[in-house]
């Protein structure tokens, strides 16, 4: 780093020290002054500034705290620090106070996070209405006892029931056959074959096929 950079560095450092008047660390500085100098420019910083005297250099075993020259500063009377006190005090209770209105408001505000807006719930109306109106329909056809159905629809639906139990008798019966078979050369028990394998029948689903 040439000479005027660094003692741009420097002088940065020395102001916002001066300026912020509180004890700080290299990494503190670093990070507070938008890391514009680079750690090792604030490093090279802090540790001239405290060879001169314009910074004193506290070591608290491998922290390095480094605080602006107090003598550079008017002195401040009983009276003072005592003002100092009660406004700190002061704004205490306020930080407390607007930060009890903040959790109430946040409160508010998650109740009704999960409530439709009044817009929303009118496009929701507008939908569930249609739908009721449909549904009454329905329901007096019902009541009037009018076919919904034709007889094509409801003879399609009991051929295809039929068919699909006729399939379900054929397929449990092959089945069956094929753990008969097993079971002749098995030294177990059905059960304990139908657990070895992963075997699930209608009776442990409670499931039965139809009579008819």
């Amino acid at each position: 780093m040439s000479k005027s950079k660094e003692s741009a560095a420097n002088q940065a450092v020395l102001v916002y020290m001066i300026k912020q008047n509180r004890p700080y660390s290299v990494q503190d500085v670093f990070q507070n002054m938008g890391k514009d100098l680079g750690k090792t420019a604030c490093t090279k910083a802090m540790e001239s500034l405290a060879a001169e005297g314009k910074l004193k250099e506290k070591v608290y075993g491998k922290q390095k705290v480094y605080v602006a020259d107090q003598s550079q500063y008017p002195a401040v009377d009983d009276t003072e620090i005592k003002a100092m006190d009660e406004k700190i005090a002061q704004l205490n209770d306020q930080i407390k106070l607007h930060s009890d209105g903040i959790r109430t408001l946040e409160s508010e505000l998650h109740l009704f996070s999960g409530v439709l807006s009044t817009a929303a719930a009118r496009d929701e109306l507008s939908n569930i209405y249609p739908e009721i109106e449909k549904l009454k329909a329905k329901l007096a056809k019902l009541k009037e006892g009018r076919v919904l159905i034709s007889k094509e629809e409801k003879d399609k639906v009991y051929n295809n029931r039929e068919k699909y139990v006729k399939e379900w008798r054929k397929r449990k019966r092959i089945a069956s056959d094929i753990f008969n078979s097993i079971l002749e050369g098995y030294p177990k028990t059905k059960k304990q074959l139908f657990e070895d394998i992963g075997v699930e029948t209608d009776e442990d689903c409670n499931v039965k096929v139809p009579d008819k």
